[in-house]
């Protein structure tokens, strides 16, 4: 599974991580056109290095040329403190629950290898969710590399939009992200164990789908994104909930904003390729899609 995923955000994630090299990315940008009114749609990552610091020409003209800014979560209007009390319930174990109750013994001893590696006793995560503890790791990996949210696409497009005094609407809630990861909790022992398999060959799964990211070439995201949802029970499921279940209400919802004003639409890059993407779903809506070279 892609955790490009974010929750964001918290995360996301939410799910797409990881620059090197460069000082402004040059990204594809695409517009967005029917019926004379012309939007723009981004496909972002969610966490960076100080060398992401700046969004390029190209996306500060499209967001001051548009009246909406979309996104799917605009976690810098939620507060530290507003944040903990809202996602505790997800994290937190049911009553009689651990961890270790919820993870195979195999899958378990994983997890305790690893953060016994780091120094970190893994009794501190007794009570959380196995997603909140892949996120963890996630975590702890981009540190180490020397990524964060801070530098992350998604914070900048708001960031910037703020300052224009543009409107920004989101594609969710802050429940709905959390809940998507509580619906992937019957396949805890897959998540973790995909998590672990991603950071021993960090490389294959991050740095190279940001070099396609960062040159906007598609195809190769194509060939991550195939890499990513496997044809396994649990790479199925995640595409479900994860990127086609989510991009379908996503449309469903655009669609008829699109025809009556302009909008900047920022969201998770592998939301856009396959036939499940946005860039086919609003073609087939009768929308004329085009690179912005």
């Amino acid at each position: 599974m892609p955790h490009f995923i974010r929750l964001t955000h918290l995360m996301g994630v939410l799910f797409i991580a990881l620059f090197s090299q460069l000082a402004i990315a040059q990204p594809a940008l695409w517009s967005v056109e029917k019926n004379g009114v012309t939007s723009y749609l981004f496909g972002t990552v969610h966490v960076g290095d100080s060398k992401m610091h700046g969004l390029d020409n190209r996306i500060k003209t499209a967001i001051a040329n548009s009246q909406t800014v979309v996104v799917e979560l605009n976690t810098q209007a939620i507060g530290a403190l507003e944040l903990q009390r809202r996602t505790l319930p997800f994290m937190l174990q049911k009553q009689g629950r651990t961890l270790k109750t919820s993870l195979s013994a195999e899958t378990y001893q994983q997890i305790q290898r690893y953060f016994a590696e780091r120094q970190i006793d893994i009794a501190l995560f007794d009570n959380y969710q196995p997603w909140f503890v892949m996120l963890t790791i996630l975590q702890l990996e981009y540190q180490k590399a020397g990524f964060s949210e801070e530098f992350g696409i998604d914070k900048q497009v708001i960031e910037y939009a703020a300052g224009l005094d543009k409107p920004i609407m989101e594609l969710e809630s802050l429940e709905q992200q959390l809940a998507l990861f509580s619906a992937l909790g019957i396949q805890s022992d897959a998540m973790l164990v995909d998590t672990l398999k991603q950071v021993k060959d960090f490389d294959s799964y991050f740095t190279k789908m940001i070099n396609a990211w960062k040159n906007g070439d598609y195809q190769q995201l194509d060939v991550f994104y195939k890499l990513s949802f496997d044809g396994s029970k649990y790479g199925q499921q995640a595409e479900q909930a994860m990127l086609i279940e989510r991009n379908n209400n996503w449309v469903t919802s655009l669609t008829p904003k699109l025809t009556n004003s302009s909008h900047f639409i920022a969201v998770g890059a592998l939301h856009l390729p396959q036939q499940h993407g946005l860039i086919k779903q609003l073609q087939a809506q009768g929308f004329k899609v085009a690179r912005i070279k």
